[in-house]
């Protein structure tokens, strides 16, 4: 009996019993083989006992017919609060009603009176373990099984096809909605799927908030899965949820992969990313996508970035900013670049997208401002670096920008920052609040990439900046589209209302400069006049 009882030693039980003899002589033998105990003399001093105590108690054993408050309502009370809980009765009645009645409220087991010790202690040691099992691989929300019995199931499935499952933008859902909302989708989500897939052909599965599976338990061709699948989404993005009288639509992205166990797991991963990057609602894995060789770069990556950080692989390049009247140089443009032991340069579109999916993205606004005041204060330049929203929002950051500006005051005055227009600013006041402080050290701000974003004409009303950067879309094929010359005269000469300056990027070629030129932009830059230079080329 000891081998079957030991998970009792560790757990705490509420005993209710309202007679005295058997009371005490059961309450004895539970302190001899758990580690609390709770003991109520009828239902109403139980219940009171599980409220203070809820948190503590793992487990419930209780009599059914108690003065005040009997065992069943006790017990309904409790369930109100804590569904989960293991109870066992113990009755002296072997009534069918009060048993019928005890399943249906969710007691565990249940135990005749006499009590008999062994049976007692070995219901409660079943009840132990089914919960904890039950807990261990069943979703609570859904009903469904959960990723803990996914990888189970995938060890011992015969199954090599598998289909993942993603609600898009299931957080912006949340947010509109709330969780009480969200949390009644994703059961009605699951409500759904078992409807559709017969529970006797396929596991269905939550693994993950927003994120579902399905396997089949027989051979099923992958064609044929996939157009099962495919009429699910259909059905679920044609009717939908009717949740507490709001009607919510809801869009699937579909992950079909072949592969034993685990790796079918890890290809629906990677399809259904792969899937979103190319606009498809579901799509098959195959290895001649080489999705495979994207994250292989992706890991490549990140330890060249860690180990560059610490070689100084990573340094600013600095690209010509020239008066498009007179074609000399006002400032720089400071760009990072990782430059391999070998000499071999890489842009940062090889490493950018990685770096800011880590933790080492604010590591490279560091290099930018250090490698930037070396070439202030030995070549006495004016630079102009980027600054992501991303890097606004991030308090380390800007702390960061701030002490670095005081710490070398004397030479902040060169220093200009361009924030991206690209990534849309949801929180102007935190960005007015950088502008503010960067400006008391006398540093010029600028919106990058204008005319590319969310935001455009109103920003320039809404923030105090000095300068935007015309988005080089606009500037590239210029000298060949009359929309674009329509579109940046626009800006160039709204800018100049808000007596604010405009830089031309991507200034590749004589007839974009000459065009440029013709439309009063002020400042230029591109490969027409130079490319990023290292520090060393500069004079």
């Amino acid at each position: 009996m000891n081998n079957d009882i030991s998970n009792l030693k560790n757990i705490t039980v509420l005993y209710v019993e309202d007679e005295k003899d058997l009371r005490e002589v059961t309450s004895s033998i539970l302190q001899s083989f758990t580690k609390n105990q709770y003991v109520a003399t009828n239902g109403q001093e139980g219940y009171e006992l599980f409220l203070k105590y809820d948190s503590d108690i793992d487990l419930i054993i209780s009599d059914i017919n108690m003065p005040i408050l009997n065992g069943l309502e006790m017990i309904k009370k409790i369930k109100e609060i804590n569904k989960n809980v293991p109870i066992i009765v113990t009755t002296a009645f072997s009534n069918k009603e009060y048993l019928l009645e005890a399943i249906d409220i969710g007691v565990d087991k249940y135990v005749l009176k006499p009590v008999d010790v062994s049976k007692l202690l070995q219901a409660m040691s079943q009840s132990l373990n089914y919960h904890e099992l039950k807990d261990l691989y069943l979703d609570s929300l859904t009903n469904l099984s959960n990723r803990n019995k996914l990888k189970k199931d995938l060890r011992i499935s015969d199954s090599e096809l598998m289909a993942l499952l993603d609600i898009d933008e299931f957080i912006a859902t949340n947010d509109l909605f709330g969780e009480i909302i969200g949390d009644k989708i994703l059961k009605e989500f699951a409500l759904k799927m078992r409807n559709y897939f017969n529970v006797d052909k396929y596991s269905l599965y939550r693994i993950e908030s927003d994120k579902f599976a399905i396997i089949p338990k027989d051979k099923i061709e992958t064609k044929v899965f996939l157009n099962i699948c495919k009429d699910f989404l259909e059905k679920v993005e044609n009717e939908p949820f009717l949740i507490d009288d709001n009607e919510i639509d809801i869009n699937l992205t579909i992950g079909i992969a072949e592969g034993d166990g685990s790796q079918a797991y890890k290809y629906t991963k990677r399809i259904i990313s792969y899937a979103r990057k190319t606009f498809q609602k579901i799509m098959i894995y195959d290895d001649s996508y080489n999705i495979h060789i994207s994250f292989e770069e992706n890991i490549k990556w990140i330890k060249q970035l860690k180990q560059g950080f610490k070689d100084n692989l990573l340094r600013a390049y600095f690209q010509p900013i020239v008066d498009t009247q007179l074609k000399e140089i006002v400032k720089y443009e400071a760009l990072i670049r990782y430059v391999d032991i070998d000499g071999t340069e890489y842009s940062p579109y090889s490493f950018l997208h990685i770096a800011k999916k880590t933790k080492l993205y604010a590591n490279i606004i560091k290099v930018i401002l250090k490698d930037s005041l070396t070439l202030i204060k030995n070549k006495n330049k004016r630079v102009s670096i980027n600054i992501s929203y991303d890097d606004i929002l991030n308090e380390k950051t800007t702390k960061y920008i701030y002490n670095f500006l005081e710490e070398n005051i004397d030479f902040a005055s060169n220093i200009e920052f361009e924030i991206l227009e690209s990534e849309e600013i949801s929180d102007f006041d935190l960005v007015d609040n950088f502008i503010d402080s960067v400006s008391r050290y006398g540093c010029k701000v600028g919106i990058d990439d204008f005319g590319s974003g969310y935001s455009n004409f109103h920003l320039l009303s809404r923030l105090n900046i000095d300068f935007i950067k015309i988005d080089g879309s606009l500037i590239k094929n210029i000298h060949q589209s009359k929309d674009l010359e329509i579109i940046v005269k626009t800006i160039s000469n709204i800018a100049k209302e808000f007596n604010i300056k405009t830089v031309a990027e991507f200034v590749a070629n004589e007839e974009i400069y000459i065009k440029v030129k013709e439309l009063n932009i002020d400042y230029s830059q591109g490969y027409f006049f130079n490319k990023p230079l290292k520090y060393e080329d500069i004079l």
